[in-house]
């Protein structure tokens, strides 16, 4: 069993040194020496873990969204100036299919990345929109739905474009 002292040892490299601290806990579940494993911040890592894969989720969700809303506002914008907003759209919908690809499982939480990226990707194309420059119409806030107008299929259909 696991003496005291060596779970502060664990605890404490945890902190100074977390790759030492993954090596350390890999070699123990590797060699069934589960009671000498840190569970506490193992459990944590790993909840930590799906944490970031949902924010990268929403991040790329957010980044899309605000680009598409733009094509869909702004379509009077000029074509050099779009061209960028294609181009993002493309990259992050890339991203967007190959993390959903890589880990199926968010494609449960789809639906509430959206939710939640629609409103902060639906301020930025706002605030990018008011800095439009050299003759370019600046929309007004209100022309920016106050729901998502893309469904989750038209987000990750590559060749939808508003």
């Amino acid at each position: 069993m696991k003496s005291h002292g060596s779970s502060m040892k664990l605890k404490k490299l945890h902190e100074e040194d977390f790759n030492q601290w993954i090596e350390t806990t890999k070699k123990q579940i590797q060699e069934n020496r589960f009671n000498e494993v840190d569970w506490e911040n193992l459990l944590e890592e790993l909840e930590e873990m799906g944490k970031s894969e949902k924010k990268a989720l929403v991040s790329h969700l957010m980044i899309l969204i605000a680009h598409l809303l733009k094509l869909k506002v702004q379509h009077d914008a000029p074509e050099s100036m779009k061209k960028s907003w294609y181009d993002s759209v493309d990259e992050h919908r890339s991203r967007l299919i190959f993390d959903l690809a890589k880990i199926p499982s968010l494609q449960s939480y789809l639906q509430e990345g959206i939710k939640e990226a629609y409103e902060r990707g639906r301020t930025l194309a706002i605030k990018q929109g008011k800095r439009a420059d050299f003759g370019v119409r600046k929309p007004q806030e209100s022309e920016y739905p106050r729901e998502c107008p893309f469904t989750p299929i038209q987000l990750s259909d590559e060749d939808f474009y508003p």
